[in-house]
């Protein structure tokens, strides 16, 4: 009997995250996964339920899904369901990690990791609130900077350290990143912060570097170490700690050949570009999905550009 795989994708109800869907449907039968026959079952994931619920019917009336005949209601081997998932909420977090846990106790296979969010301005309120959902978690203007400093790994690194241990043996882990955290091309780092990132050993390495930005803004002494851009150094906290948990993933799962990389996806002509790019939604999806569901090698800990592996 066929086998069904399992993929979940975060902030999918628009943009990048929903194209990802459709192109995991569309590329799933010629993806290396499914020359046994095995299906694949995809949780499209937003904070909105409404939302969601209107993204998953978008796409099951889709005319490229229809056409190419994927979906399970038109006898292919995809399908495609929505779950409630808010990456800034750690009560979400968990529920859906349990709710997962028990429909797929044998475990799931493919995680991207695509919500974020991104602000216009600079101050210390952009910057908490861009890292906080980011990076750790943290949304909610009311949190002070000491509890900013707490190292809870809530959002985007709770959705990591908590799906991760999920995957089966050759799953793939997947984070959806920026060009604007490519530590070779943004000179405002200094040196001293630039070699940080590039010998973390540990997650709390990079997060010791995302709590000293935000303490450094806070005081109006960043300009000296860092640029003045909160969502550039989100990313680039997202890569470094992409790149270290693949790592300890590595080290510590020896056989499992559990794949995590981290990538960009190009400049989207989405809401979060204010409609200023130049790949389509469905063009930029094609790095994240090659990295889920294609032949990459073997390749882990790597940061991704237009289907290649680049520097950091």
């Amino acid at each position: 009997m066929a086998s069904t795989r399992t993929a979940i994708v975060t902030g999918a109800n628009k943009g990048i995250g929903l194209a990802i869907v459709r192109q995991l449907a569309l590329q799933w039968p010629t993806s290396p996964f499914a020359a046994s026959g095995s299906s694949l079952e995809i949780y499209l994931t937003a904070r909105n339920a409404t939302r969601g619920a209107e993204a998953l019917q978008t796409l099951q009336s889709d005319p490229q899904l229809l056409d190419a005949k994927t979906l399970r209601a038109q006898g292919g081997r995809s399908e495609i369901k929505y779950a409630t998932l808010d990456i800034s909420d750690d009560a979400s977090i968990k529920s859906f990690v349990e709710d997962i846990k028990t429909k797929h106790p044998d475990g799931i296979d493919y995680v991207i990791s695509n919500a974020g969010i991104a602000l216009t301005g600079f101050d210390e309120k952009v910057v908490k609130e861009t890292l906080g959902c980011n990076y750790f978690g943290y949304v909610h203007h009311s949190l002070t900077r000491t509890a900013l400093q707490a190292n809870t790994p809530t959002s985007t690194l709770q959705v990591m350290t908590s799906l991760l241990p999920l995957l089966r043996p050759h799953g793939r882990f997947v984070n959806v990143a920026s060009m604007s955290g490519h530590l070779v091309s943004q000179p405002k780092y200094s040196s001293a912060i630039r070699s940080r990132f590039l010998s973390a050993k540990t997650p709390s390495d990079i997060t010791s570097l995302m709590n000293d930005f935000t303490s450094a803004v806070s005081s109006g002494t960043h300009s000296s170490d860092w640029p003045s851009a909160a969502y550039a150094v989100s990313k680039c906290g997202l890569i470094g700690v992409t790149k270290v948990i693949a790592k300890q993933q590595q080290e510590r799962e020896e056989g499992k050949d559990v794949l995590v990389n981290v990538c960009c996806p190009g400049y989207v002509k989405t809401d979060m570009t204010r409609g200023g790019g130049h790949k389509t939604p469905d063009e930029g999806a094609q790095t994240p999905v090659m990295l889920a569901i294609g032949d990459i090698g073997g390749r882990s800990g790597g940061f991704w550009q237009h289907e290649k592996e680049i520097e950091w």
